[in-house]
């Protein structure tokens, strides 16, 4: 890696690198350290589920939601650190704190 950070030797990524948000919400919570926490990532498009599978894993809470736009609504899909899950509620209100 070079001083500034950028990799050296892009051969080894197949994709080009990318920045996404990535925020950890209290849903339930006025404040920080309580409530139940959820990760939420804001997407402008679908990423490959096995990207959004290591995000979640990686971050280790106990749900991480993914939200793309769609007209004046969005999609969601939520992840636990080890399996995709049909359905999170604190995770969908920490999304909606966005």
């Amino acid at each position: 890696m070079s001083r500034d950070g950028e990799l050296d030797n892009l051969e080894l990524y197949p994709v080009k690198p990318m920045k996404l948000q990535y925020f950890e919400v209290d849903a339930f919570a006025s404040k920080p350290f309580h409530g139940n926490p959820a990760g939420i990532c804001p997407l402008e498009r679908w990423l490959d589920d096995a990207l959004m599978q290591n995000i979640a894993a990686e971050n280790n809470l106990s749900e991480t939601a993914f939200f793309v736009p769609r007209g004046d609504d969005y999609e969601l899909r939520w992840f636990a650190p080890s399996v995709e899950i049909d359905l999170c509620g604190h995770a969908t209100l920490a999304s909606a704190s966005n």
